[in-house]
């Protein structure tokens, strides 16, 4: 955390959003933006230079190829958003005109129980509205020239909405408009959460700096670290940090056309990121929760792992040279890999916002706008959420998720 507390500028707020990263931030304009909402708002974030936040390490790509109709929705509007941003926030001619890069997402089956994934997965998002086109090896190859194919069954891509976009230009708007609007941001830390007599209620969180903040509402949007708010609250989380490895490389010979983000059957994916450069993202295999603050590096996966397997698959990418590397984590929802939502049933004026396990930045402007909705009208205006509330974790009643990266 940086080396400065900000003390906030009330004694007590209608919503208290712990956690300023997307989720948070998108929460706040969402707020800020709905004419039913007249309330004060206070962000609390323990690094305003968000420099080892999940926003801040994301590969900054969206998708529609899900398994599940609510995710493709959810994604569906946030093409949506980002491409009609301006208009969104009220054609404030400050606004950047944005688009999503569509290079597409290409899903390689090197098995025939994968290719029946990808072919029942496409027959959601075709359902759900989505571009996704199945493709033999065949057809891969003479589309994309560069990949190796022999081993591959089948190929999954989606050339609509799915691929890059400015990710770091709608966190700027989002905190940028939402504080204009009279939402308070402050880098502060909150450490502990009281419950009202009777438990309730949440009445009130204390602050690193001291103060105690008394609260209509709170929404725990702080990635990574969920599970550790929950906790000051007395309520278990399946979140935890996972690690997520991303380099960034030159090719000495560079395709000759847009390199999807590929997914390679050992989990290892890699995009074009433009002149010549690429991005490709990977993680240990034994895949092991890890501590919020670690974010070091392990060198000898590239060397070992990732780097084989990206030669193997694309053998142009024999001859390359790293230019940028760094960890980060996925919010990782151990339970069923998806979203956690909504209310507490016993504390109702908790809100989850969490478990996004690596679908966080796309999936942010409907999730910020379900929540607003929740917290300002006591339901959902638009996309039904409530599948991924709170209580089917209490349930043990998953909502599998077979596309996760």
């Amino acid at each position: 955390m940086a080396g400065r507390t900000e003390a906030p500028n009330r004694a007590s707020y209608d919503v208290v959003i712990v956690g300023g990263a997307i989720m948070g931030a998108s929460t706040a304009w969402f707020l800020s933006d709905d004419k039913d909402f007249d309330g004060r708002v206070l962000v609390v974030e323990r690094d305003t230079s968000y420099q080892f936040c999940s926003t801040a390490h994301t590969n900054s790509c969206m998708r529609q190829q899900f398994s599940t109709e609510l995710n493709v929705r959810i994604s569906q509007f946030a093409a949506d958003f980002v491409k009609n941003m301006r208009s969104y926030m009220g054609g404030d001619a400050r606004v950047p005109a944005l688009s999503v890069r569509a290079f597409g997402y290409m899903y390689l089956a090197d098995t025939e129980e994968f290719a029946e994934v990808l072919r029942r997965n496409q027959k959601v998002q075709l359902a759900a509205g989505a571009a996704t086109e199945l493709l033999t090896p065949e057809e891969i190859a003479a589309a994309y020239p560069f990949y190796r194919v022999d081993d591959l069954v089948l190929g999954s891509i989606n050339r609509v909405d799915e691929g890059y976009w400015e990710g770091a230009a709608v966190f700027d708007w989002f905190r940028r408009q939402s504080r204009e609007r009279g939402v308070e941001y402050i880098e502060n830390e909150v450490v502990a959460i009281t419950r009202n007599a009777a438990g309730t209620r949440v009445e009130s969180v204390t602050l690193k700096s001291g103060e105690v903040i008394a609260c209509g509402q709170l929404v725990n949007a702080t990635g990574p670290r969920a599970a550790l708010t929950a906790r000051m609250a007395g309520l278990d989380l399946p979140v935890e940090p996972r690690k997520r490895y991303t380099w960034v490389f030159k090719a000495a010979q560079p395709l000759d056309r847009d390199l999807p983000l590929t997914i390679d059957p050992s989990g290892v994916h890699v995009r074009e990121n433009g002149g010549g450069s690429y991005q490709c993202g990977a993680h240990e295999v034994a895949d092991p929760a890890v501590a919020p603050d670690d974010f070091d590096m392990d060198f000898a996966l590239w060397e070992d792992r990732v780097w084989p397997i990206l030669a193997a698959r694309i053998p142009q990418f024999e001859a390359i040279k790293v230019t940028a590397q760094w960890a980060g984590h996925y919010a990782m929802n151990t339970f069923d890999h998806n979203a956690i939502t909504g209310p507490h049933p016993e504390l109702a004026n908790f809100i989850f916002l969490n478990g996004f396990s690596g679908h966080g930045l796309q999936q942010s402007p409907a999730m910020g706008r379900g929540t607003a909705e929740w917290l300002t009208h006591g339901a959902y205006r638009t996309l039904d959420l409530s599948p991924f509330h709170y209580d089917r974790i209490l349930a043990r009643r998953p909502i599998t998720e077979d596309a996760v990266i």
